[in-house]
């Protein structure tokens, strides 16, 4: 059974015991209460009477008539129950059944109790005693037919049915309407939802009103399907750049293997009876050869990145690192180029993996000296920020165009000809999965032809596991 059939329903039978309870309530209230204004009517009038035959006094005739407005009767009876006075004729069973005049002159109380004076007829009758007086008369009867009662109770009763049945349909419209309404952002999400596929994740699910639950529903299910397009999208772009990735690192390697392949077929075939040749051969094979094993060292080092190798994480001082590496670097540029360190004024100790941020720092300074012309300066500086620490390494070298600038960390990137001398364009990409790693970043600024700065930036307590 549907959701919308099974509330309304549900509402139609809760508000149905409802209407059934509270109008069984209504009606026995009301029966209750005009039954008991006619026992006070009755028992009010019997008092009136018999205050006046106490008093010593007969029932005149304008006395008979206000007590017996509204279809009261009265009787007066003797002590052996002789009717004495009566305002209706009472039939001779209802005489014979009637013992409440009795009860009540034995108990000296008044007494009261239904009675029938005509066949299905009821009546309630009240009676009280009175005194000893000059007059024989010593109870004093008042009553008045239920049927009037009866009467506007059939009418009542009736009334009350098609009530209660006109207001239980119009529960059972008002729930399949409400029902209907409240369910139908459902059936929009569902007709939504099925034009999603795995290649379109675009489409959202209809938000009628975001203040209600079906609406926040729908507001969280398109919040998931917002990551999950993005997910889906990093995924595709992480798919297109292994392709790419693979495609380059092929393109590389096949480079220099094929180099090598051609001088040692030389070298094989005549080369070696020529030793000017052979050497030259020897030299090329061995320097491509060195080329194949950076790069190869580079994918690797990025595969164990991509993997999530762990870090050495320990406490020291960066300063000390990137002296390091100024020295190392120093010895290699020789008088090339001027390699300046700006040590910082006291340590810096931040925590880091000693030997990845070396080699970090390393890429950093070995591009710099490498695309800085001849006589060119390159400036080291280590120094505090807020809650980073940072190595600053700038150059006087061609410098990076400006729309270039957000490519330079791909893997196998390289801007021009004019920054292709040797490398396999791992670096940078190295470099930056290293500080990433860290819980770090690298800013970098340049500008052609007057040089770049790139800015190594970590943590001091670096959030990596």
């Amino acid at each position: 059974m549907p959701i919308r059939s099974r509330l309304t329903l549900f509402n139609a039978l809760a508000i149905g015991v409802i209407l059934l309870v509270l109008g069984v309530a209504l009606f026995f209230f009301v029966r209750e209460a005009l039954l008991s204004s006619i026992e006070n009517i009755v028992s009010s009038r019997a008092r009136a009477a018999a205050q006046t035959v106490n008093s010593g006094g007969a029932l005149d005739q304008s006395e008979m008539e206000q007590l017996t407005l509204d279809g009261v009767f009265v009787v007066v009876r003797d002590g052996d129950g002789q009717i004495l006075t009566q305002t209706i004729d009472l039939p001779g069973s209802v005489e014979d059944l009637d013992t409440l005049w009795s009860q009540a002159l034995e108990s000296g109380q008044s007494a009261g109790g239904t009675i029938e004076i005509a066949e299905d007829t009821p009546a309630y009758l009240y009676a009280v005693p009175v005194g000893p007086t000059d007059s024989p008369a010593r109870v004093v009867e008042a009553g008045q037919s239920y049927e009037g009662v009866h009467r506007t109770l059939e009418t009542f009763g009736t009334v009350l049915v098609f009530v209660i049945l006109g207001a239980f349909l119009l529960s059972v419209i008002g729930a399949y309407l409400m029902a209907r309404r409240a369910l139908s952002p459902v059936g929009a999400m569902a007709a939504s939802a099925r034009k999603i596929t795995e290649s379109d994740l675009s489409e959202r699910l209809p938000v009628t009103n975001s203040e209600d639950e079906v609406g926040s529903l729908a507001a969280t299910i398109n919040g998931l399907l917002s990551r999950l397009e993005e997910a889906f999208t990093r995924q595709r772009e992480a798919l297109l750049r292994e392709r790419r990735f693979v495609a380059d690192a092929s393109h590389e390697l096949r480079t220099p293997l094929t180099t090598i392949e051609g001088y040692a077929e030389m070298l094989e075939e005549w080369a070696l009876h020529d030793q000017e040749t052979a050497q030259k051969s020897v030299s090329r094979i061995r320097e491509e050869s060195r080329r194949v094993r950076e790069m190869v060292e580079g994918l690797l080092a990025l595969a164990r990145g991509d993997e999530g190798a762990p870090l050495k994480l320990e406490s020291q001082d960066l300063g000390a690192v990137a002296a390091e590496v100024v020295g190392t670097a120093r010895a290699v540029a020789g008088n090339k180029v001027a390699i300046e360190y700006s040590p910082p004024e006291h340590e810096i100790i931040a925590t880091f993996d000693r030997t990845r941020i070396h080699q970090a720092i390393s890429i950093l300074l070995d591009n710099a000296i490498k695309y800085t012309p001849e006589g060119g300066a390159v400036r080291v500086e280590v120094r505090e920020k807020d809650a980073w620490t940072e190595v600053a390494v700038s150059d006087t070298g061609v410098g990076i165009p400006k729309d270039q600038l957000p490519l330079i960390f791909e893997r196998f990137y390289r801007v021009d000809d004019a920054r292709t001398r040797g490398g396999a364009g791992l670096g940078l990409a190295i470099a930056r999965q290293i500080i990433e790693a860290h819980g770090g970043r690298i800013e970098v600024s340049s500008e052609p032809g007057k040089g770049s700065t790139f800015i190594l930036q970590i943590p001091h307590r670096s959030s990596a596991a």
